[in-house]
């Protein structure tokens, strides 16, 4: 273990810095009316959400932060002014989000905050611009948040110190249509950035042996499900019931928010009243969204069915391609004698694979449930890069303890589980199809990895090669009490 954690420390080092660049959410040290140590100190900051800055900021030099003059004008970067004010009200943001600033310097800040405004102010010569639709979206969902967070609006503006709603709005309107330049400029960059086999054969022989990075020890899993089916009569309940709210909503004026909280079976909308914003490109189930995108706005759509359940969907309103709605589901219960008979059912199939009536893939694909996996032998995939490997020491804890104890070649027994997505209880099966120790990268074994690595690289490159390109073509000044700062980028021009 120490072994990986050194090597890939120091590995990780030379192509980590892009992922400081592209992964840190946007820094925007909001422009809200409070002193430093008024926010500090504030006895609802640790209830009220930071509209930005959750981010670590690459050290640009050891200048630390001390109290100054919240006024003058710290840089310009094209036509964006960044102000003193704004590097230390940046900080606020970062310590009202629980974020370490203990290595964060006043320097760093300045600099993050400098190319930020470049990519936006680069983004507005290129024409790649943002609706005004898509801002307004974007801060209604920030600011639903952030009330659900505090409490009520009035709490949200008392703790940014805000007279009204709309002057709120208005700053965050701004922070959300600089940062989403920024995030279309730097994705246009990387966006065509391919990397040929070669070029991952040239990236990894360049790394001396002593220098690869160590991968962690893997597994690959596979799983059979079994989803018990609910008798006639409880789906006729459930449409009954949805139905009834759906009429309650229609001809009485009930609250679909309220209903949702009430009866929603949904755990990631049930608490905000069943409510999601959505695009066509919104990862939901498809029936889900034609549904959706179906409805007028003020409309309630008759009860429908999707691999988690029944629902109803209530559109609150349309904005061009993306919608704001609330929906309602609800599951048929499944009756203890259902559980038991695919209980039963996978205790013979695990009975028959293990007599060699048929391989686990084969009973996979032809009794499984899960279409995502059945297809592929019941192969699990990763959700963090969708590969087929598990890391021992990154992996969900419940699946984990499901697997840890199984021997090669031995399968679990029936296990029973509810959808975290919110679909009904389900038995399933799993066995570890291979496992990898722990090793240094190997060429064969781990290309799918190293590839990522040659990429993320080589998108850093242009990364790199585009800020000083654009930082020699922009007007750029930076204040006389700010050129001692070690950068990162070349901003002090001579």
């Amino acid at each position: 273990m120490r072994l990986l954690e050194k090597r890939n420390l120091k590995f990780m080092g030379k192509v980590n810095k892009f992922a400081i660049i592209l992964g840190c959410l946007f820094l925007t040290g909001m422009s809200f009316a409070q002193e430093t140590e008024e926010a500090t100190e504030s006895e609802d900051e640790s209830i009220a959400p930071a509209l930005e800055a959750e981010a670590v900021v690459e050290k640009d030099s050891a200048k630390p932060f001390k109290k100054i003059k919240l006024d003058g004008i710290a840089a310009v970067v094209g036509d964006y002014v960044i102000l003193e004010s704004d590097i230390e009200k940046t900080l606020i943001d970062l310590k009202s989000q629980g974020v370490s600033t203990a290595d964060v310097t006043r320097c760093g800040l300045l600099g993050k905050l400098m190319e930020d405004r470049l990519y936006a102010h680069q983004a507005v010569q290129d024409s790649l611009l943002v609706s005004d639709d898509e801002i307004a979206a974007t801060t209604d969902r920030q600011i639903q948040s952030f009330v659900q967070q505090t409490g009520s609006m009035e709490k949200l503006l008392k703790f940014y110190k805000k007279e009204d709603e709309a002057s709120l709005r208005e700053d965050i309107n701004k922070i959300n249509k600089l940062r989403m330049l920024s995030e279309k400029m730097q994705s246009s960059i990387v966006e065509k950035i391919e990397i040929t086999p070669e070029e991952v054969r040239q990236f990894f022989n360049k790394i001396p042996e002593d220098e690869r990075p160590v991968f962690g020890a893997e597994m690959e899993i596979a799983q059979i499900v079994k989803a018990p089916k609910p008798t006639e009569e409880e789906i006729q309940n459930v449409i009954d019931k949805l139905n009834e709210i759906k009429a309650d909503v229609e001809d009485n004026d009930a609250s679909f928010s309220v209903k949702a909280i009430l009866y929603s079976q949904d755990p990631g909308s049930q608490k905000k009243g069943g409510f999601y914003s959505i695009t066509k490109d919104t990862g939901f189930d498809k029936t889900f969204k034609d549904v959706a995108f179906s409805l007028r706005e003020g409309e309630v759509s008759e009860p429908f069915e999707t691999q988690f359940g029944y629902h109803i969907i209530y559109i609150e309103k349309i904005r061009g391609q993306e919608l704001d709605l609330r929906h309602i589901l609800i599951q048929p219960k499944i009756s203890q004698q259902a559980l038991d008979e695919v209980k039963t059912e996978l205790d013979t199939i695990r009975k028959h694979i293990m007599e060699g009536k048929y391989t686990f893939a084969q009973a996979a694909l032809n009794f499984s449930d899960e279409k995502e996996t059945k297809f592929d032998g019941g192969l699990l995939r990763n959700p963090t890069n969708f590969d087929s490997r598990f890391e021992l020491t990154k992996m969900d804890p419940t699946l984990y303890n499901q697997v840890r104890n199984l021997k090669d070649d031995e399968i679990s027994y029936p296990i029973l589980e509810e959808d975290p997505r919110g679909g009904g209880p389900k038995y399933k099966i799993l066995k570890v199809t291979n496992r990898y120790d722990e090793h240094v990268a190997d060429f064969a074994k781990d290309y799918i990895k190293i590839q990522q690595l040659a990429k993320t690289e080589k998108q850093y490159n242009a990364i790199k090669k585009w800020m000083d390109e654009h930082i020699d073509d922009t007007y750029i000044s930076v204040n006389d009490s700010n050129r001692d700062c070690d950068f990162a980028n070349n901003w002090i021009k001579d």
